[in-house]
């Protein structure tokens, strides 16, 4: 089978070499970095397909012999590139987290034949799968929770931060409004808000904010209660909120000395070089999903617990092992035929289909990724 990638980043490379891995699968990374295909070939037998795929041309001609495409491009480009490997006919599985409203391409996935898994990373992703695994043991569902975040295992002044992303991509969370659910209506409201600390075990204490990650669960899953909230170490919303309130993450230009500056581009670049992770620095990925319902008139709560750091076997960062095998598990299950619905189709419709959830755990263990599940029953 013909997989092409999308995208040769640190999570779309995780992405590459784990599919590499498959005697089935013939690989194609495609990328306008040069230098990243090159390191690429070097660690894995594939092809490379050097591309500029901002280009809905140039990605139907990359795509035209696939028979599977794993997107792996930057937010700003997925929607446009969903669309166009649609258009092509493609089955594919996407983690570029785009802020456009996925199930607009819902009718011509269904008119194409289809399967287009979106925002499969770890959150949204994972948390989608554990959400819709965790309905299908429920009578009704109540309540949806979710803690989640990537961080370096060593905190350095003055962020304490680092991204196997684009800050831009990043920064994007601290702008856009969060919207969850309470008492079963929609709310909005900003983005680093409502910070609480919470304590994790084997982490220790961290802060949690309002992020808008709740995504297509806000449309497919029925529960009063949905709040994602993400993870930092204390200290870091505060910092963010007066970058905001500042301007800095302000996508509009502005004129100094004559000049039209933009904010976000300026402050982006300004971040990239801090918030890189380097080769060997260890990083870990932290999430708790909880969601709570009612079986044969009990109240149970499923709490999911995952914790993952840098694979120094593998030299692979754990954010990119998280949101990437995540990804490549999803792609195999949709090469192999477990899923196969067609349609927009977001994680927990993953979740919620029999074997699914069960074959995503066997294939973390394989990749050494441990997810804790228990089961509680609050009262009757």
């Amino acid at each position: 089978m013909n997989i092409t990638v999308l995208g040769a980043g640190l999570v779309g490379s995780a992405i590459v070499k784990d599919l590499a891995r498959d005697p089935n699968f013939a690989v194609t990374a495609a990328d306008i970095n040069p230098q990243a295909l090159r390191r690429l070939q070097t660690e894995a037998p594939i092809t490379t397909a050097p591309a500029n795929l901002q280009d809905p041309h140039t990605v139907a001609q990359v795509v035209s012999s696939a028979d599977l495409v794993v997107c792996a491009v930057p937010g700003f480009m997925g929607f446009e590139t969903v669309k166009t490997v649609i258009e092509a006919g493609k089955n594919l599985v996407d983690i570029s987290f785009f802020p456009e409203d996925a199930f607009a391409l819902d009718e011509l996935a269904q008119q194409r034949g289809v399967t287009a898994v979106v925002d499969c990373g770890v959150a949204p992703g994972l948390c989608n799968i554990m959400a819709g695994h965790a309905e299908t043991q429920l009578d009704s569902v109540e309540r949806y929770l979710c803690y989640v975040g990537g961080l370096p295992k060593i905190r350095s002044w003055p962020y304490e931060y680092k991204a196997v992303f684009s800050p831009a991509d990043v920064l994007e969370e601290y702008t856009r409004p969060a919207r969850f659910v309470e008492y079963g209506r929609p709310v909005t409201r900003p983005a680093l808000s409502d910070v609480e600390l919470v304590e994790l075990p084997g982490v220790g204490t961290l802060e949690a904010f309002n992020t808008d990650g709740l995504r297509s669960l806000m449309r497919t899953l029925d529960a009063p209660f949905m709040k994602e909230k993400t993870l930092r170490y204390p200290g870091h919303a505060n910092l963010m909120r007066v970058f905001r309130e500042s301007g800095f993450f302000n996508p509009e230009p502005v004129a100094v000395n004559g000049q039209n500056v933009t904010p976000l581009e300026l402050t982006s670049q300004l971040l990239f070089d801090q918030w890189k992770l380097q080769p060997d620095e260890v990083d870990f990925t932290v999430m708790r999903v909880v969601v709570e319902g009612q079986r044969n008139g009990q109240i149970l709560r499923t709490t999911f617990d995952l914790y993952d750091e840098y694979d120094p076997a593998t030299a692979t960062h754990s954010m990119a092992r998280t949101t990437g095998y995540t990804a490549t598990i999803v792609a195999r299950q949709v090469a192999g035929g477990l899923f196969t619905k067609k349609g927009i189709c977001p994680p927990e419709f993953v979740g919620r289909t029999p074997g699914c959830f069960e074959n995503l755990l066997e294939e973390y263990e394989r990749r050494n990724i441990q997810v804790r599940q228990t089961t509680a029953v609050l009262g009757n």
